[in-house]
């Protein structure tokens, strides 16, 4: 189940690279720069409400175990509404969040420009961005990996496409990339509700209909949706703080970190693969209440994380030059992405506990805990970067990055025997 996702979730970031990879061969960084800004603003509030995806799978998935398929249907319907009426909010409040966010970053004024039109553009695609995480949490609940992937292949062709078109076809420079991905990320939500409408039908019939809104389960799932968002909040204000120190370092070192941030974003969805296969593996060990495969599935899950970073690392050692030759043509640029080459090299080591104990704590639904870690080690990340980055300036930074993630995974498996013991459904029947 695990690869199908890793393949999924490492075409995920594709938008985001090739959106860089088009600019990085227009004449000037600061129109690198400009996509790092905007769509780290875009991505602040689209992470941000990641829960959609992180806190369906698991519910789906012990539902599944459980053999409520009525439940499995009316989570489905839960999130995709509660998607739609995040998603009209954000739209409301737009400007104000752009606003507040420009204000806060130390950008050049070509920057500052380029980032604004590409936010306004893009912003649009909320709604659709939402819904589909709904829908992709929901079908890895399901142990369904095929729909999500085609999903994202299907949305990284259209953005492809229509960035290649738009910018050097039509000559829109950031907006031409920004129209893209909106365009990209509605094909990609109305080919999601297509899939979702044939496998609803396709379900084993229910003795009962479970309530939508039922007030029980809404609580729960807000409480878990709750916790799950402060933690991403977390994650996304590491980047947003990365972002806006490498702007405040110039242009030049902005650009750069946007090229090697990709590295980054590459591994993390990749290691996210079989954080995601944990929830739906280990979600159905909590809905048998099976303890022993529950542990058994956690082993197997990290020793294949283990293997994918070590192979990441020796991609990223061997072709990281010619990677960061292919997303940009600027040779400034070039020179200083490589200078700092090591550390996207380092991090899936540095990275791997972090993310794959994620999916461990989602299968249990134990999202306090995960709150609580994340907490713990954005704070030693901002006790980081503002020791370490006046000191040793870039090179600071992405000490404070490695800090945080590693500070994640050490925290998570401290806290790991005091989440088993928590779990009543292995307390009262031990399934082996």
């Amino acid at each position: 189940m695990a690869g199908p996702i890793i393949i999924s979730n490492i075409s995920v970031p594709l938008l985001g690279a090739v959106d860089t990879a088009v600019v990085g061969h227009l004449p000037e960084p600061y129109y690198i720069g400009a996509v790092a800004i905007g769509a780290m603003l875009f991505n602040y509030v689209y992470y941000l409400f990641n829960f959609l995806r992180m806190g369906t799978t698991a519910p789906t998935a012990q539902a599944r175990g459980a053999n409520d398929y009525a439940q499995v249907r009316a989570i489905i319907v839960r999130a995709l509404a509660l998607a739609a009426a995040i998603g009209a909010c954000l739209l409301l409040l737009q400007l104000p969040i752009l606003g507040v966010a420009l204000w806060l970053i130390d950008a050049s004024a070509q920057v500052e420009t380029h980032a604004r039109e590409y936010f306004l553009i893009r912003v649009w695609a909320l709604p659709a961005v939402l819904a589909v995480y709904a829908m992709i949490g929901w079908f890895y609940g399901l142990r369904d990996v095929r729909c999500p992937l085609v999903m994202q292949l299907f949305t990284n062709f259209i953005n492809i496409v229509l960035d290649l078109l738009f910018v050097f076809g039509f000559g829109w420079g950031v907006a031409g990339v920004a129209l893209a991905s909106l365009i990209a990320e509605y094909a990609g939500m109305v080919l999601g509700l297509f899939y979702v409408r044939a496998r609803l039908k396709k379900l084993p019939q229910a003795e009962h209909r479970a309530a939508i809104f039922d007030r029980a389960k809404m609580v729960r799932m807000l409480a878990i949706n709750r916790d799950i968002m402060l933690r991403t909040l977390c994650v996304v204000s590491v980047l947003a703080l990365f972002m806006a120190k490498s702007a405040e370092l110039g242009d030049l070192p902005l650009a750069a970190n946007q090229v090697l941030h990709t590295f980054l974003v590459f591994i993390s969805f990749g290691l996210d693969g079989f954080a995601h296969a944990a929830e739906a593996i280990l979600g159905e060990a909590v809905g048998r209440r099976d303890r022993k495969t529950f542990l058994h599935a956690k082993g197997v899950v990290f020793l294949w994380a283990a293997l994918v970073a070590g192979a990441a690392m020796a991609v990223y050692a061997v072709f990281g030059p010619a990677i960061i030759a292919l997303m940009t043509s600027i040779p400034e640029v070039r020179t200083q992405a490589e200078e700092f080459l090591i550390w996207p090299v380092l991090m899936p080591l540095v990275s791997i506990w972090a993310y794959t104990y994620d999916g461990v704590y989602l299968a249990a639904t134990r999202t306090r805990l995960m709150r609580n870690t994340m907490l713990g080690s954005f704070a030693i990340f901002l006790g980081l970067i503002y020791v370490l980055v006046p000191m040793l300036g870039n090179h600071g930074l992405w000490l404070a990055v490695a800090g945080f993630l590693g500070g994640r995974g050490l925290l998570l498996h401290l806290a790991f025997p005091a989440m088993m013991n928590s779990l009543p459904e292995f307390s009262s029947h031990d399934g082996a």
